[in-house]
């Protein structure tokens, strides 16, 4: 076999991958990683103290209901939320139970901010009995409210109490988030160490893809917590989860490509630091347009009018950044330190037949036989695999993204959900979660008429005056999480002075769901058009990231379809929370075109030697397995959001996940390769190779795969 010829000067490595991957200068890429999460790192696992997971921070910014948070302040001196506790005895209640429960509220006065406790309040059919507990301190809430429960649950035999309204509802909320970041880093770590061992087949590969992800979470903790700290990022509990889930799946879909290409390298190349130059030299575009993609498309959320929509863009884009900067440097300094003897025992040697294109094709004998069929029948498969995805679509008939009531937040049944069924069949329903209306004091006698006027009202408190303003509570008849509520705060917005400014639980459900739907309007038209324009760029063509564009459009309708289905009939879910079509496009759309961006980046690169036709079933094939991988890798990743007890958290780790394996199995591995082939050269229209005369029509000499 006659030695190849030297590689042509635009293939060799650039100055940048020939540094990283240097002989000594990997050393100073290792060196500076330390140094900055030595110096950043303590800072991560201080992120939770600047979390914000009370309601202002994920209400729409502007909205009435958030003006009325604001105004409440007013009339406080300390932040207050109300716990409700709520005793029922089926039989009546008796006059032990009034006792234990006044014994009780003198009790509640020690806890934070109760010093104003009310009740018992007596149900009309003696029933129940209700306390109102006002308290105060966010980071003491939780503690405040496990203690009003041990307090309320030690009455006599058979009367049974728990702790609802904002104050029970919230803590319950909080409990939760605040194991999430530790459980969702365990789970997603253990399923990414599972996967690698099984994609790598070596014992000790996989650690370092792990270490390196690890180090770029780090980083992007830090990072966020310094933003929230200095810059007035918004963080909840929400976002600092999925930024766990997202870093370390990109993270790995970005290892998973370069140690792939790193390990051709290695085939071709003595020396393992010209290896990793030519592998960071190849690999990076594509892995740079994928981060590229990703983050501008969520830093697009900075536009949406809900808070905690607009405050999980920046920090998932800083995840998806980090993990970049991480796998295209720390990754490839401790793979060349480490040296050829990680894969073991599949240790790539230098052997000059990998430098034939063949050679390396016959590693890959399924996706070489799926690049055959691709090849074959063409347009058959992108017909059979639009109409299978189109099919799915139909159940986007079944979602139902109006909001989840209280009940239907959780998986399982909190005390907090408890208390408020006992709330709704002894007391009016929106007993303990009122609407609140704020005006100016000169207009309170108007205010009052109209709220008593208003239909679906059941009782309004007496007015509470501060600063020149007055404040009514109005108790609504119906559940505060109910569509009726909802249709009374309305009527309630139509009847009150236009001075006056209506809020309460119910009014925030309103807004949120207003400000969804002006969200996805908005939002998804902006994020098409930067993520096609980004595709533009990389590929210097428009019908194929038209085509990429438009099949993964087409996954991300079939995946929410399938959701709403498995929602509906499955999981039996009451429904969606109004920001889920948003955030599950965003990311659906921005990870789904990576393995888009991953093939047709190197289909680019093997057209220009080989033509498009054969360039896109050599590309198919030798990036099939790595693809396939990282799907797999991604969609197991956001899996674990499934275990969480949060229904917004599981339906949108569902969606994710199926998206991905539909974008990763049906898009990437069939429909789009289908149609690029069967149009042919015109899918690099307006660039030089929509005018060459096709490679396959013309007997060419096999060139270096590059």
């Amino acid at each position: 076999m006659s030695e190849p010829s030297p590689a042509p000067p635009d293939d060799r490595p650039n100055r940048l991958a020939g540094w990283i991957a240097g002989r000594r200068t990997k050393w100073i890429v290792l060196a500076l990683w330390i140094v900055l999460l030595a110096a950043l790192g303590p800072l991560a696992g201080r992120l939770g103290d600047v979390e914000e997971n009370e309601a202002s921070s994920w209400l729409p910014g502007g909205a009435e209901s958030t003006q009325v948070v604001e105004l409440q302040e007013r009339f406080r001196t300390e932040e207050s939320m109300l716990a409700v506790v709520v005793y029922e005895r089926p039989s009546g209640i008796t006059a032990a139970d009034r006792t234990a429960v006044t014994e009780d509220m003198a009790a509640f006065r020690g806890l934070p901010g109760a010093e104003t406790v009310q009740g018992p309040i007596p149900s009309e059919d003696g029933l129940a009995l209700q306390v109102l507990v006002p308290l105060t301190g966010e980071e003491t809430l939780v503690d405040a409210v496990d203690e009003a429960r041990e307090l309320a649950q030690r009455g006599p035999p058979g009367l049974e109490a728990h702790v609802t309204g904002p104050a029970g509802a919230g803590a319950d909320q909080f409990e939760v988030f605040e194991s999430l970041d530790g459980f969702l880093l365990m789970a997603a770590g253990g399923v990414v160490i599972v996967l690698l061992l099984l994609i790598y087949r070596s014992p000790i590969l996989w650690f370092v893809p792990v270490l390196s992800a690890l180090f770029a979470l780090g980083l992007a903790q830090s990072l966020i917590y310094l933003l929230a700290r200095y810059a007035d990022l918004t963080v909840n509990g929400q976002s600092a989860g999925i930024l766990t889930v997202l870093v370390f799946g990109v993270a790995t879909d970005y290892a998973l490509l370069l140690v792939a290409r790193y390990r051709e390298e290695l085939h071709r190349h003595e020396d393992r630091h010209e290896a990793m130059a030519f592998a960071l030299r190849r690999a990076a575009p594509a892995v740079i347009a994928s981060a590229a993609t990703v983050a501008a498309g969520l830093v697009c959320l900075l536009l949406a009018a809900m808070n905690s929509t607009a405050g999980m863009g920046p920090v998932a884009a800083a995840g998806v950044l980090t993990a970049l900067a991480a796998m295209l440097t720390l990754l490839p300094a401790l793979l060349v330190v480490c040296g050829r003897w990680l894969f073991w025992p599949l240790i790539p040697r230098y052997d000059p037949k990998y430098l034939q294109p063949e050679a390396y094709e016959a590693e890959h004998g399924v996706w070489s036989r799926i690049a055959a069929l691709v090849g074959r029948r063409p347009r058959a498969l992108w017909t059979v695999t639009t109409v299978a995805l189109a099919g799915l679509t139909l159940g986007l008939f079944s979602l139902n993204a109006t909001g989840l009531s209280n009940e239907g937040m959780f998986r399982e049944r909190t005390d907090s959900i408890a208390g408020q069924e006992v709330l709704t069949e002894h007391y009016a329903g929106g007993s303990g979660s009122p609407a609140v209306v704020i005006a100016p004091a000169a207009a309170s006698d108007r205010v009052a008429a109209a709220i008593r006027g208003t239909e679906g009202v059941a009782g309004v408190g007496p007015p509470q005056t501060a600063d020149g303003l007055v404040q009514y509570e109005a108790t609504l008849r119906d559940p505060a999480d109910s569509e009726a509520a909802q249709q009374t705060v309305e009527r309630l917005r139509d009847s009150v002075p236009s001075e006056a400014k209506v809020g309460g639980t119910t009014a925030i459900s309103v807004d949120t769901n207003e400000a969804s739907s002006r969200d996805n309007l908005v939002i998804i038209p902006i994020v098409l058009v930067v993520v096609l324009l980004i595709l533009v760029l990389l590929l210097r063509a428009l019908v194929a990231p038209l085509l990429m564009m438009a099949t993964v459009i087409l996954s991300f309708l079939a995946a929410l379809g399938a959701s709403a289905l498995f929602f509906e009939h499955v999981f039996g879910f009451e429904g969606s929370d109004a920001s889920f079509p948003l955030l599950a496009f965003i990311f659906l759309v921005a990870l789904g075109v990576d393995y888009n961006i991953f093939l047709m980046h190197r289909v680019r690169e093997e057209s220009q030697s080989l033509g498009t036709r054969r360039g896109i079933l050599r590309g198919l094939t030798v990036t099939g397995g790595v693809i396939t991988s990282a799907g797999l890798v991604l969609a197991a990743t956001f899996a674990a959001l499934v275990t969480l007890p949060l229904v917004f958290m599981v339906e949108l780790g569902f969606a994710v996940a199926l998206g991905v394996l539909l974008d990763t199995l049906i898009v990437r591995s069939v429909l789009l390769p289908a149609l690029a082939h069967d149009i042919g050269p015109r899918i690099w229209t307006p660039s030089r190779l929509a005018r060459e005369k096709p490679a396959e029509e013309t007997p060419r000499v096999h060139q270096l795969v590059r």
